[in-house]
């Protein structure tokens, strides 16, 4: 297509979630409760691990770290889906278009990247107890969690760069409810194919090797503890890596299905409803099932909750 052809846009049109208007008000009261228990849930991991000070170990520091991150990756969607299921047109400006989208990427890759990070501490910990002190040294957890924020300013950048050379043409209606990648590609009138390659390799470092990683880790753990059979340690065990690995399969699992193995079957339907698996579920279910499950994060609430009852008892 010409170049003369082409138009600039100024914005995009977001077609939303594909519900009935009818079920609107439900579905807008369920989301809304779903992003702030996401909210108050990761705000109160991070709260704790901060005012307790027995909390300051590698574990609880990939922790806040994640909670973090699963805070602002549920933010850079779910306020503007929340706002747009109140709008008769729901508009987004070109400009914040690519913003939101370098973001979720951003934070989409930052929680891949402190996942690994938080399964290999498992790993040492559980494997090598003796020596946990001394392999995840402050100096290794600090550079683990740098890392991790370089490489996704780097990847999240070489996207947001790579879609904003590219033209599009007058259909500006996404049928999504934020400005996916994908969607993305699929209304630009230019060529695509070094996006799409770039997709499929950097993308598949980025989320393939972590959760193979990942499932590494988790396999080591199991075999470790299985090497010693204990009853309530091997329900222990599957328990708390069964939930892990659920969650983390949830996330990678959809991730991997709509961007690095695309199906021709797949209608924006089918897509839609998986993107919201991994930006409102998973980072919902994330503090449940990593923190507030756990025996140490319960006790610092349990003394936080003391600390307020105190003063008002004097």
């Amino acid at each position: 297509m010409s170049k003369r052809n082409q138009t600039i846009l100024s914005e995009f049109i977001l077609l939303g979630l594909p519900i009935q208007p009818e079920q609107q008000p439900l579905c807008y009261v369920l989301f809304l409760a779903m992003y702030l228990t996401t909210v108050l849930g990761n705000l109160l991991i991070i709260m704790l691990i901060y005012l307790d000070s027995h909390l300051h170990t590698p574990m609880y520091m990939f922790l806040s770290n994640l909670s973090f991150s699963d805070l602002c990756f549920s933010s850079v969607t779910m306020p503007k889906l929340l706002h747009d299921m109140q709008c008769q047109v729901p508009f987004i400006p070109y400009a914040d278009c690519l913003t939101q989208m370098y973001f979720f990427l951003f934070f989409g890759d930052l929680e891949s990247f402190l996942l690994v990070a938080m399964a290999y501490d498992r790993y040492v910990a559980i494997c090598f107890p003796l020596h946990y002190t001394t392999i995840m040294s402050p100096k290794l957890c600090l550079s683990l969690v740098v890392l991790s924020w370089v490489l996704t300013t780097f990847h999240a950048m070489l996207h947001t760069l790579l879609m904003a050379r590219l033209w599009f043409c007058e259909d500006n209606v996404i049928p999504h409810f934020f400005c996916d990648l994908s969607a993305l590609l699929k209304l630009a009138c230019s060529d695509t194919q070094v996006n799409e390659l770039v997709i499929l390799f950097i993308g598949g470092l980025v989320v393939v090797v972590p959760f193979l990683l990942i499932l590494m880790s988790y396999s080591r753990i199991l075999c470790s503890i299985l090497r010693v059979p204990s009853s309530r340690g091997i329900r222990k065990a599957f328990s708390t890596c069964g939930s892990h690995l659920t969650v983390v399969s949830l996330f990678f699992g959809t991730i991997i299905g709509l961007y690095l193995c695309p199906s021709a079957n797949n209608s924006a339907v089918k897509e839609t409803v998986m993107a919201m698996m991994y930006t409102v579920v998973t980072p919902m279910l994330n503090p449940f099932i990593y923190s507030l499950r756990n025996r140490d994060i319960k006790g610092a609430f349990r003394k936080a909750c003391c600390r307020k009852k105190i003063p008002f008892h004097m």
